[in-house]
């Protein structure tokens, strides 16, 4: 009896340190990603295109901050690859290596009057190296904690804490550029941005030490004893779990193209079109930050009581329901109400983001978890995340109104909808350790 009560407290010392590992691993990975997106709205169109008319820039701008995103199915699959041969906790290892120097890198990178377009070019190959790291972080990140866990009724609790890490991040990301917009005044252009990047290889070290001191998951410990990992898990998921991964992705739809509507587009709209400063901006994104903190574990929590398909196709419906309400709260002129728009515009995204970890990992085998979870999620950044900010820069410069873009948040929500209908719901049931998953 004291054997078990020893094993069930060192197992739970286990999922909380790996909860940890996983959560600021996330956070500081996410730092990067968003510490681009955020910029990229800000400087680089005038940095790196300045013999461009300003939307155009805009729009060259928001087409090198795409190639992450594009480069973010291909991290998935090597890193799914070597996550469901190697174990889990190595890959993440590399993931965060890979994401922190691309980003040191990114802070040293000259401007157009001192290299030309090299210094795009730059930018566009370490975008692309971001997106690798960051394809590969996702799926390790989320099943290191809810492999963990030895129950199945807090599983989507569990699993929502990697994807905290997304708006502690953002919020990082937009705080660092806030404070050195701050500090370095009219010289934010010249040298001020360029600090938050720099700063990342700290961050980076920090994530390095908590993450070498965790252990392997459960589930993979068990497949290794078996002799049970799969030779070639991409190919394998591709062949027998297509349906899970497609689904997957559409599903993602309505979450990731209106989060970076609102997190990324925002600063060329609002800082362009509507004429505020990028400080309000960037406070108003900060506050939406805070506020997912509480709702993404939370909704992660709801997912766990009323199932997690239930509380996803109610974000849809939000979500399809607010791009209305945004826009016209922005469209007021007020800077009271922009900064109402932007504080609560991440609320209908977390009802998806919260259980959405658990819905896409419980889908697939334990052999073949961390490349069909990472290939569903990360392929909804092709057509949804990173072409977001250059579509709604596409339909504003050629309407000439934000309706546009609500219109286009609420087809993407409607795709989420079906999808996630039509995805399995295994709340509370166990998860397969086999090659296929439970009905």
């Amino acid at each position: 009896m004291s054997g078990e009560l020893d094993l069930s407290a060192q197992n739970a010392k286990q999922l909380r340190r790996a909860i940890v590992a996983a959560t600021i691993g996330t956070t500081i990975e996410w730092y990067d990603f968003f510490l681009y997106s955020t910029v990229t709205g800000l400087v680089f169109g005038k940095l790196y295109f300045p013999e461009s008319e300003p939307l155009v820039g805009t729009l060259q701008a928001f087409a090198v901050y795409a190639v992450g995103f594009f480069a973010r199915p291909i991290g998935a699959a090597i890193f799914g690859h070597f996550g469901d041969r190697l174990g889990r906790k190595s890959t993440l290892v590399v993931t965060l290596i890979l994401m922190g120097v691309a980003t040191f890198l990114v802070g040293l990178i000259p401007s157009y009057a001192e290299i030309g377009i090299y210094g795009a070019v730059l930018l566009t190959v370490l975008r692309f190296i971001q997106g690798i790291g960051v394809g590969g972080e996702w799926g390790g990140s989320v099943l290191l904690s809810m492999e963990w866990a030895k129950t199945n009724a807090h599983r989507g609790f569990i699993a929502s804490w990697p994807q905290f890490g997304v708006p502690a991040g953002l919020f990082l990301a937009n705080f660092a550029v806030l404070g050195f917009s701050a500090l370095s005044g009219p010289d934010f252009l010249t040298w001020g941005w360029r600090i938050p990047f720099l700063a990342s290889i700290v961050l980076v070290g920090i994530g390095l030490y908590i993450r070498v001191g965790i252990e392997e998951s459960p589930a993979f410990s068990k497949l290794a004893a078996r002799g049970q990992i799969a030779r070639t898990p991409v190919s394998d998921v591709i062949k027998k779990h297509p349906k899970e991964i497609i689904l997957a992705a559409l599903a993602r739809t309505g979450e990731q193209s209106p989060f970076y509507v609102f997190t990324a587009f925002i600063f060329a709209y609002g800082t362009g079109t509507l004429n505020v400063s990028r400080d309000l901006l960037l406070t108003g994104v900060l506050v939406a930050s805070a506020i997912s903190f509480v709702a993404i574990p939370l909704f992660g929590h709801l997912s766990d009581r009323f199932g997690r398909r239930r509380i996803y196709l109610l974000g849809a419906i939000t979500t399809g329901i607010y791009a209305f309400a945004y826009i016209a709260l922005l469209n007021t002129g007020s800077t009271t109400l922009i900064f109402v728009a932007i504080a609560l515009s991440l609320i209908p995204h977390d009802m998806m983001y919260g259980p959405q970890a658990a819905l896409i990992a419980e889908a697939f085998p334990a052999r073949l978890r961390y490349s069909g979870a990472s290939l569903g999620y990360q392929l909804a950044s092709v057509f949804a995340g990173g072409p977001a900010p250059i579509i709604a820069t596409a339909l504003l410069a050629s309407t000439g109104s934000g309706w546009s873009i609500s219109g286009y948040i609420l087809v993407c929500a409607v795709i989420s909808f079906i999808a996630a209908l039509l995805m399995p719901d295994l709340t509370n049931q166990p998860m397969s350790e086999d090659a296929t998953p439970n009905a």
